[in-house]
């Protein structure tokens, strides 16, 4: 770490160094994100740019939730590693993601009880409804769900000790960065009502972007 670092924390001294990797450190391994007033080097502008470079030399960059922070890839790497076809779930984890998605957040969300710009939800997608929902046998799908709670995509709540439970995003969802929460709410969209006007909206708005994008390479 010293040596990848080294020409950002040279300007610094032993304590101020000791504060850039502590928030360096908890942005990049804490679950959830990490209160600034813990971290100096979180608190203090000038030194938060500097836990900013320290992120980018790996492709990521700081998140912001109100006074809490913590950290994910850049925009344009996650671009890259979701074309990567080694980087990408199997199409069953997506599958089952996705209804997740759909009825602990998106449900809510049409009903009000969730803020437009979150991916947490204390609304779970019960398991029974998952089952009758998936076309996965029961098998492959408790599979899939143990993938995506592993990889901290999904998380399993319990309401009771008999209760069979359900489902909500999980821990890696604080990690999207804001243009990111907003592609996967217009993804969310186009496959939950891909016949909606909304729908359609989008895939014009990309329809144009792309088009735009095309000419401005020719020109």
């Amino acid at each position: 770490m010293s040596e990848l670092f080294g020409p950002l924390l040279d300007a610094y001294d032993e304590r101020r160094r000791a504060e850039l990797v502590a928030a360096y450190m908890a942005v990049e391994h804490a679950a959830a994100p990490v209160p600034e007033v813990r971290f100096p080097a979180l608190r203090e502008p000038a030194l938060r740019r500097t836990v900013a470079a320290m992120l980018a030399l790996s492709g990521r960059t700081l998140i912001r939730y109100g006074r809490e922070w913590t950290s994910g890839y850049h925009d344009d790497v996650a671009a890259e590693l979701a074309a990567d076809p080694a980087c990408a779930p199997p199409p069953q984890d997506r599958a089952v993601l996705t209804l997740v998605l759909v009825h602990a957040v998106a449900i809510p969300r049409a009903a009000g009880l969730l803020d437009e710009d979150t991916w947490l939800s204390p609304y779970p997608a019960a398991a029974d409804e998952l089952r009758r929902r998936s076309q996965l046998p029961v098998g492959e799908l408790e599979a899939a769900l143990r993938r995506l709670r592993t990889a901290g995509l999904v998380t399993q709540v319990k309401a009771g000790a008999d209760d069979a439970g359900g489902y909500v995003p999980g821990p890696q969802f604080h990690r999207l960065t804001p243009g990111a929460r907003r592609r996967l709410q217009e993804e969310l969209i186009l496959a939950a009502g891909p016949d909606s006007p909304l729908a359609a909206a989008i895939r014009a708005r990309r329809r144009a972007a792309r088009t735009a994008s095309d000419e401005g390479e020719q020109a």
